[in-house]
């Protein structure tokens, strides 16, 4: 019988099942006390994988009367080959109360466990075994110790170790510099790279893929790819996973040519297989604008995998193909793919960043709906899609999901929700998450400091600024920016130049475009338009569509004909689809009596094809967001918008209030113009408002041009007749109406009176 035992639980097919009923049958033998039978049973319950048998091994282990370190050897190494690392530290720390002591060829697969499960304290304790018993100078076991430090992130503790090891195989060295790249520190890993081959020792795959992983993730995409170069020219053979470490800096280089050298060179090796290289050929062609080739990877991998998927999806996401990654993921959806978290919050975010905010909600829901949880990276990605629609509610309740799931101290989850209340006209509410905020960083100043210039809050700007300084915290160009945005929005020149040299002076930020349109506006805002013009001249490079429109918009604000004509010949060739910019001059050539020039620009426009951008605006009401077009018709609730608009204009104009049609610049009779104002989509918008909610309710517009004079004296005029507090977001800024009376101290409007005509013109 005992022979009998030994044989079926020696089997290579001895279920879990057999293991049972030979225990059975030891017990009832009382053949338990054999040490060679019970360690085979150890073995066998650790090796059939059930996920009660660890716990039971471990129950029979600590009763074995007489066990052996080959009992425990056995059993450690079958918890190992099981992945049940947190039982191989368990049946290790057994050895000791047994009077058992470990040998070098165990040591290693208890530090592996203890690199794995990152358990530092554990790993520590067997180091300080091995270094008491003398095992440490054991090379293998001494490679392990570095491994399990590294994953630990202890780079010097490893050092140490690796400093001290006699004789150092290639491994170990890799091993060593792929940590050091892994925590930024490129130049250390190129030290020891250098180190290495002097020592004699050349370097093999795995070497020049973790230096390659370490200067790609750093941003040293150029060295990075010149390494490859080096490493092709001492004649080592890329792998799939060579390849794909060296993609991505190749995609962040756009260089196409090598792009499609690297693709040649995967089709010959026959890589496409590997599914790291296929997600990396299209990170790659995406990021280098190439949709066609990205696309033709995509369509000839024969299974499409989810990491593929989500590279793809990216990639179109990038190229502005929204529309394209919308149709593949319905399509593999309805075709039962499982799609995971990464390809929801990829779609979610491609429909925000390109304008389709109502889509990306409701893929919110529906991701939910299918059960895929959002994580920290999925709501910085909806977040700005409430903002963008000024959804206030939505905006709130997914506030409220990020503080039930824990998430909302992620520092990107906190700056995202600064942004959206900001543009949802809650100022104060985006800072009161900034104060919340536990370890704010530059991307959640920045974005508190964006929220108030666009509200035209200068003051508080230029006081978080200086609270940003005091804090530690570096400023970047975009915080510039910022402060720069709010000096223009209120005429601050003085403090505008202050800011504006100091970039360089005291901070080595060199002015970008951004800044130079920022200084443009705020010069031409008030007046000094020829300043503004020569600032233009003595740019260090090519001014682009941004400074030019600013120009522009103040030309046709100060009715400054000449400097409009130049600035509208250098915008016609920068941005030929672009119909507001022949509108602003059109708009200028009418402000001066010219119709026929006025009428040039647009058969001009009319030659090429362009329409004036349509001015529509967006309200939430409730849970629903409407949108009103200029003069459309179409809305349910048109004809009792139009009748409560006519009984506010009787009682603004019983007031005073006279129509200010000097902003309707075309050739009709004055009553056709009122009636063109009348039509603006800002106020049928409030109206809805006013229809649809509560007395008292603020209300919150968003403009997708900029607010018109008479809008913008109607609307005030309205929050003093209806009681509320109505909030406009133009392409400007925030104006918050109370009382009669908007934040913005009738600035924008004295300088920045820019109407574009929404009204089709007969």
């Amino acid at each position: 019988m005992f022979h009998v035992l030994s044989q079926c639980l020696s089997s290579p097919t001895a279920t879990l099942s057999q293991a049972r009923q030979a225990h059975a049958l030891i017990l009832k033998l009382n053949l338990f006390s054999d040490t060679h039978l019970t360690t085979t049973l150890l073995s066998l319950y650790a090796n059939t994988h059930s996920l009660s048998t660890p716990q039971l091994s471990l129950t029979l282990s600590s009763h074995l009367p007489h066990p052996t370190l080959f009992s425990f050897s056995s059993l450690i190494q079958a918890f190992a080959r099981s992945s049940h690392f947190p039982h191989v530290l368990t049946a290790f720390s057994h050895l000791a109360p047994r009077g058992l002591v470990s040998d070098a060829f165990l040591l290693p697969t208890t530090i592996k466990s203890c690199a794995i499960l990152r358990a530092l304290n554990q790993g520590q304790q067997v180091h300080a075994f091995a270094l008491a018993s003398g095992f440490v100078s054991d090379s293998i076991v001494a490679s392990s110790l570095i491994q399990m430090y590294l994953k630990c992130d202890r780079i010097v503790d490893a050092r140490k170790l690796f400093d001290r090891m006699p004789e150092r195989d290639v491994v170990v060295w890799s091993a060593m510099i792929a940590g050091y790249s892994r925590l930024g520190l490129v130049d250390e890993a190129r030290g020891l790279f250098g180190e290495m081959r002097s020592c004699g020792v050349e370097p093999n795959l795995v070497t020049w893929n973790g230096l390659l992983v370490g200067l790609g993730n750093n941003g040293l995409y150029d060295e990075a790819v010149g390494m490859f170069r080096v490493m092709l020219l001492e004649g080592f053979l890329p792998d799939g996973s060579t390849v794909s470490c060296v993609l991505p800096s190749v995609g962040c280089l756009e260089d196409v040519v090598m792009g499609s050298q690297v693709h040649c060179y995967v089709i010959k090796e026959g890589l496409l297989c590997d599914k790291f290289v296929v997600s990396a050929m299209l990170d790659m062609y995406g990021k280098c604008g190439c949709v066609k080739e990205m696309s033709r990877v995509f369509d000839e991998v024969e299974e499409v995998e989810i990491g593929s998927l989500n590279a793809f999806l990216t990639g179109l996401s990038r190229n502005g193909m929204v529309d394209s990654a919308l149709e593949v993921f319905n399509r593999l959806k309805d075709q039962k793919m499982e799609l995971n978290v990464v390809t929801w919050t990829s779609v979610i975010a491609s429909c925000s960043q390109n304008g389709k905010d109502f889509e990306a909600l409701e893929l919110f829901r529906d991701m939910q709906a299918n059960g895929v949880e959002p994580n920290a990276v999925t709501i910085p990605s909806l977040i700005p899609a409430c903002g963008n629609i000024s959804a206030l509610t939505h905006g709130k309740e997914i506030h409220c999901f990020s503080l039930r799931k824990g998430i909302f101290d992620d520092v990107y989850v906190g700056s995202a929700l600064i942004d959206m209340y900001a543009k949802c006209g809650r100022i104060q509410l985006s800072r009161r998450c900034f104060d919340n905020m536990l370890a704010p960083n530059l991307v959640s100043w920045n974005a508190v400091m964006s929220g108030y210039a666009m509200h035209g809050k200068a003051k508080e700007t230029m006081e978080m600024f200086h609270m940003m300084q005091q804090s530690g915290q570096k400023p970047d160009s975009i915080t510039f920016t910022c402060v720069l945005s709010a000096c223009a929005q209120n005429g601050l020149t003085e403090e505008g130049w202050h800011y504006y040299n100091s970039m360089s002076k005291e901070h080595g930020i060199e002015p970008k475009m951004e800044h130079y349109a920022c200084m443009v506006t705020l010069l031409s805002r008030v007046g000094k338009l020829e300043e503004a013009y020569s600032i233009i001249k003595e740019m260090p490079f090519e001014p682009d569509a941004c400074v030019w429109g600013a120009l522009l918009s103040s030309c046709r604000v100060h009715n400054n004909l000449s400097l409009g004509e130049i600035a509208a010949e250098k915008l016609f060739p920068l941005e030929p689809a672009n119909p507001g910019n022949y509108v602003l001059l059109s708009n200028i050539y009418a402000s001066k009596g010219l119709w026929d020039e006025e009428n040039r620009i647009r058969e001009m426009m009319k030659s090429k094809g362009l329409r004036k951008n349509p001015g529509y605006s967006w309200i939430e009401v409730g849970h629903k967001v409407h949108m009103l077009l200029a003069s459309d018709q179409s809305h349910p609730q048109m004809k009792d918008i139009l009748e409560k608009l006519d009984k506010l204009n009787m009682e603004m104009k019983k007031s005073g209030y006279l129509p200010k049609t000097n902003f309707v610049l075309q050739d009709v009779e004055e009553q056709d113009k009122e009636q063109i104002l009348c039509g603006h989509s800002e106020k049928l918008a409030v109206v809805l408002g006013l229809l649809n909610t509560s007395p008292g309710q603020p209300l919150q517009v968003i403009k997708n041009l900029r607010i018109c004079d008479d809008c913008h004296a109607v609307i005030k005029a309205i929050s003093k007749l209806e009681g509320r507090e109505i909030y406009i977001r133009d392409t400007n800024r925030f104006h918050h109406m109370k009382d009669g009376v908007c934040s913005c101290g009738d600035f924008c409007q004295e300088f920045d009176a820019i109407h574009v005509v929404e009204a089709s013109r007969e």
